[in-house]
């Protein structure tokens, strides 16, 4: 079968799965909603955007407060069919935004998590390898712990602390311009140390904070938001867009530098391009969900033996089934008579898997 008709099969069955899971949780909650109602708030709730405007808000810099541009996208919504009122509010304000972060979060995750394994040419490789999500913990704790120090959001300091990380680990692996991939690695862990041991400083002195700072760690979906989606579904689609550009030169990449160079590959732009934006993808993610392990390492590694190693055909169906995943997992998470973060499902579930993987598959780098 042609390549291209077998990724557009593989991604459209992958596509279908996502809408599926995600109907299907939207069902799943102490108020019992059916299917075909929750089907009917999901096509009331499916806006196309029919315009941009931009007022002026204030916003606090630093020490002044400012006026910035806020943009505001105008929708026109198609649909409009007949469901109760309390089940409307609940599909459209609670579930759905919660259900549509989980699937975003996840497509950027185990996206990042296809490219970095391909990158590092080692299949335990993932999204966090180079400190993006000890960076964004960085951020996210100081903000918790010490509000009146941090001049911004929560979020916005997680983002900005995980893209401060990658580049610096990324300045320190460079040498003249070449990136070795063993030395960034090795930065990179020593960076996640560092940054881990700040983290940990922080906590010590966060006070009644700490249980905050702690949860958000662990990585959780609760409380999303319309605002949240509306922020990272871009930043991801956007970014593994360019990604699915380079899936080819990821793909001569993987025969080694050498060889890639003397192909016509321009090597060392392309790992800084490969780098960029799948730490920006990771960075989106974590920055509205907290620490969420095993999907970038899991769902890349099971798509790579079902599929193949062809990143043209393992970047889109690894990230349609990363949203897949984690929308589920987060199902499960808030399914029991007590909520649990999302983070301790992907790893109670991943962790066993994966080491199912190692004990009946021989892993070795790709």
């Amino acid at each position: 079968m042609h390549r291209g008709v077998r990724t557009a099969l593989l991604s459209g069955g992958l596509l279908l799965l996502v809408v599926a899971v995600m109907l299907g949780s939207a069902t799943v909650g102490p108020v019992a909603i059916g299917l075909p109602v929750v089907a009917k708030a999901a096509l009331n709730a499916l806006g196309i955007p029919a315009g941009l405007s931009v007022s002026i808000e204030p916003a606090r810099t630093l020490w002044v407060t400012l006026p910035v541009p806020v943009p505001d996208v105008h929708y026109v919504y198609p649909f409009s069919f007949a469901v109760p009122g309390a089940s409307e509010v609940i599909v459209r304000q609670v579930r759905l935004p919660r259900i549509a972060l989980a699937a975003v979060v996840g497509f950027a995750l185990a996206g990042a998590g296809a490219v970095m394994q391909g990158f590092f040419r080692n299949p335990m490789a993932d999204p966090s390898i180079i400190g993006v999500s000890s960076g964004a913990a960085v951020g996210a704790v100081a903000t918790i712990a010490f509000p009146l120090a941090v001049p911004v959001g929560l979020q916005p300091a997680a983002f900005l602390g995980a893209l401060a990380a990658a580049f610096g680990v990324y300045l320190i692996a460079n040498d003249g311009g070449r990136t070795p991939v063993a030395t960034l690695l090795l930065a990179g862990v020593a960076v996640q140390t560092l940054l881990g041991a700040a983290v940990s400083y922080m906590l010590l002195h966060a006070g009644e904070s700490m249980r905050q700072a702690v949860y958000w760690l662990m990585g959780h979906l609760h409380a999303s938001t319309w605002a949240e989606v509306e922020l990272t579904f871009p930043l991801a689609v956007l970014a593994f867009a360019v990604l699915l550009a380079y899936a080819r030169d990821l793909n001569v990449l993987l025969l080694g530098e050498v060889d890639a160079q003397t192909l016509g590959i321009d090597v060392e732009r392309t790992k800084r391009i490969l780098l960029a934006l799948s730490s920006v993808m990771t960075a989106a993610a974590v920055a509205v969900a907290g620490i969420i392990g095993f999907v970038g390492l899991i769902v890349p590694h099971v798509m790579r033996l079902l599929v193949g190693p062809d990143h043209r055909v393992l970047l889109p169906t690894s990230a349609l089934a990363g949203a897949a995943f984690l929308v589920a997992t987060d199902t499960l998470a808030r399914s029991g008579p007590a909520e649990v973060p999302v983070g301790i499902v992907t790893a109670a579930l991943g962790a066993p898997f994966f080491l199912y993987l190692l004990r009946t598959r021989e892993v070795h780098a790709l």
